[in-house]
């Protein structure tokens, strides 16, 4: 729409209105503080955010180290169980050797030391492992008495014990005592054993045969 001014006068301008200093610098403070609030928050967060993504990392290296670890701890409990079934061998063929070894060291002391005993004869030797169970007649317990002394003496017997002995009520014309006694058999570290007043003289070894035949010996 088109308006003429018939009066010939110019229309007067609007006045403005003047904005206050003082509230223009407020606004430019407190644009200022929200603008170093800004960055402050974003410095920190950006900080935050490193650290995160440093923790993400620490925790997936440690991941991988516990799952190293228990594959290395799976690793060592095998061969702890192997070690352990060979170590369980090794004392089986150990023990057996030691009852090969000893089988012939054993009759031989059993063999003297009945030889130093009078009137005593053995029927059964059971043996496990490296304990002995031993089974006699004698004709008095004197002899019983003096053939556990000679065990003692011989250096390879320990741990005697007598378990039974009583006469023999069955031999009505002779007197006989049967015993049964146990005891651990061991090789000596010295094989020099010093040999008794009754033993025979230097020179001549005592032989290993006693004096009813050689005893029985069970495994």
């Amino acid at each position: 729409m088109i308006r003429i001014n018939l009066l010939g006068r110019n229309r007067p301008k609007a006045a403005r209105q003047a904005v206050p200093l003082e509230s223009t610098l407020q606004i430019i403070l407190l644009a200022a503080a929200l603008a170093v609030s800004v960055g402050v928050l974003w410095y920190y967060w950006a900080q935050l955010d490193g650290e995160s993504k440093t923790l993400q990392a620490d925790i997936q290296t440690e991941q991988g180290e516990k799952a190293r670890l228990e594959n290395l701890k799976s690793q060592v409990e095998a061969f702890q169980r192997e070690k352990d079934v060979l170590q369980q061998r090794i004392d089986v063929i150990e023990q057996l050797q030691r009852n090969r070894t000893g089988g012939q060291e054993l009759m031989d002391a059993l063999a003297n030391t009945v030889i130093r005993t009078d009137t005593l004869w053995l029927t059964t030797v059971a043996r496990k492992g490296d304990n002995l169970s031993i089974q006699g007649e004698a004709a008095s317990l004197n002899a019983v008495a003096n053939f556990i002394t000679e065990l003692k003496r011989s250096g390879y017997f320990d741990q005697i014990e007598i378990k039974e002995s009583h006469q023999d009520t069955g031999e009505k014309a002779v007197q006989s005592f049967i015993f049964e006694l146990t005891a651990q058999f061991a090789l000596p570290q010295a094989k020099s054993v010093a040999a008794p007043a009754n033993s025979p003289a230097m020179g001549s070894a005592p032989t290993a045969t006693l004096p009813t035949g050689r005893p029985t010996v069970r495994e």
